[in-house]
């Protein structure tokens, strides 16, 4: 190690991720174990701290509570001085992470916890026995300290008004358009991304915390099943995040000097040196294309730059994996191969097999990334974090080495104006489609379809139908460039 480093240059001194498979004891108590446990893996005398500069808790959903790091904290039996929230969005650990480490790195605190977790397969089994887990707010008139960053309607109302509401229904878009640039059918498209699930599986085998191991093969994952049914065109139950675990994460973070005081051995030590976060048009429906993330790109490029280093050198990474079109979106926008690399593309299995417990996840990431470099200390990182609809992104590049310039403030990319005007909703005429996707019911049954087409004009319009006549429109194949019929009614035709 440099004789000479930053006194406050960033690291992660502890991490710890937990999953509860015998039902968890609620979101309070999961994320307290864990940042007991952060501290335990530290060393040194940081098992013992009482007082800390902050605990931020990610927001979490498995109950409603006013201020959850101030309970955390109490349950912890930690002093935090600020409690902070954040706001909702699987990229909100790893901006969190480089916000704190910013104010760190300008000796405006040195030590916080960053903590997320969720309970969500409790809560799932309790609303089907029709009981309560609970969890109500103990302390329902305690407040944060702080809200990192300010939530914000994820839809327009003509995305709305088109029943798209929610990941699972808007990401089989952005999977249209990447299938739109590669050809073949359904399922051909299946197996294309069964192949590159599969390398996510391989690595959830590997991984003691994964919820869902597997492993699974290409088949497995690409074949439509009681067990894997459809859920949206063309993705299987396998290719969707699963949100149903019970999972939490925690990291201690400190500066340098703070760890040197504590006595952290400079093994458990990984630094951060660089971070930012990128903001596309706000409204998925807005944006110029729907197979393209360019914010994604903007953050990775500038945390790579922080860093001095580029994305060939680096080692291990852990690319958001909430749906296969994030991260084939992902490797476009950052020059990786999610297919061909030797690298893999995760270090934990993704959301699919490890688990994303709702916002935590990247806390996990960040949590076996510290641990890998720990063990390959002349490598570096690479975490990415998604919220919404590729929507913002952060990045994060981690080493074992000190940094060679002093960490920086994380970039922050300003949100671009809109790529594309939207049709109003009962726009009727004739466009040309772009993308489609069909939800699918439990029982296999299509439910009802959903197409974005650009009229004359390049007015994106977005409509849905249940009609079987306008689904069996629908070709065994990409729609993008056939002629669509949208009537005044409602539905749509193909050819």
């Amino acid at each position: 190690m440099p004789a000479s480093v930053d006194p406050n240059a960033p690291l992660i001194a502890g991490v710890a991720q937990r999953s509860w498979r015998d039902g968890s004891p609620g979101p309070v108590e999961m994320l307290a174990t864990v940042a007991r446990e952060a501290l335990e893996d530290a060393g040194g005398s940081a098992p013992g701290i009482a007082s800390i500069d902050a605990l931020c808790a990610i927001r979490y959903v498995s109950a409603e509570h006013s201020d959850p790091a101030g309970l955390v904290a109490e349950a912890a039996g930690i002093r935090a001085e600020s409690r902070i929230h954040t706001s909702i969005g699987g990229d909100t650990p790893q901006a969190a992470v480089g916000e704190l480490a910013g104010r760190i790195a300008a000796g405006e605190m040195d030590s916080v916890l960053i903590c997320g977790g969720e309970a969500l397969a409790t809560v799932s089994r309790h609303l089907k026995q029709g009981t309560d887990p609970g969890w109500a707010d103990p302390r329902p008139d305690w407040t944060p300290s702080e809200v990192l960053a300010t939530d914000r309607e994820p839809n327009r109302p003509e995305e709305t008004a088109a029943g798209l509401i929610a990941p699972l229904m808007i990401y089989p878009l952005f999977e249209h358009a990447v299938w739109a640039t590669t050809g073949g059918t359904a399922d051909e498209q299946r197996r294309r991304i069964g192949d590159l699930w599969s390398r996510f599986s391989r690595v959830a085998a590997t991984n003691p915390h994964a919820w869902s191991p597997g492993p699974f093969d290409a088949d497995a994952i690409a074949t439509p099943s009681p067990a894997n049914r459809l859920v949206t065109m063309p993705y299987t139950k396998l290719m969707n995040s699963n949100i149903q675990t019970d999972q939490a994460a925690a990291v201690l973070l400190c500066s340098h000097s703070k760890a040197d005081s504590l006595g952290i051995p400079a093994d458990r030590r990984v630094y951060l040196h660089g971070s930012a976060h990128a903001t596309e048009p706000w409204f998925f429906s807005e944006r110029e294309d729907l197979g393209r993330s360019p914010a994604i790109g903007r953050a990775v490029g500038s945390a790579l730059g922080q860093a001095g280093t580029g994305i060939d050198e680096i080692a291990l990474l852990d690319i958001y994996s909430c749906f296969p079109s994030a991260v084939q979106i992902a490797g476009l926008e950052i020059g990786f191969d999610p297919f061909g690399d030797s690298r893999e593309p995760t270090v934990t299995g993704g959301l699919s097999f490890a688990g994303g417990p709702g916002n935590g996840y990247v806390l996990h990431s960040i949590a076996s990334m510290v641990g890998r470099l720990r063990d390959e200390p002349d490598e570096a990182g690479l975490v990415t974090a998604v919220g919404w609809y590729l929507t913002k992104h952060s990045a994060g590049v981690y080493g074992a080495k000190p940094p060679v310039r002093p960490f920086e403030r994380p970039a922050k990319h300003a949100e671009p104006q809109a790529g594309r005007a939207v049709a109003p909703v009962g726009w009727s005429g004739t466009a040309t489609a772009e993308t489609a996707t069909v939800i699918h019911e439990r029982d296999g049954s299509a439910s009802y379809g959903i197409l974005t087409a650009m009229t004359d004009d390049g007015r994106r319009v977005l409509r849905s139908t249940s009609s079987r006549s306008d689904l069996d429109s629908l070709p065994d194949g990409p729609v993008t460039g056939i002629p669509a019929r949208l009537p005044a009614d409602g539905g749509f035709s193909l050819g």
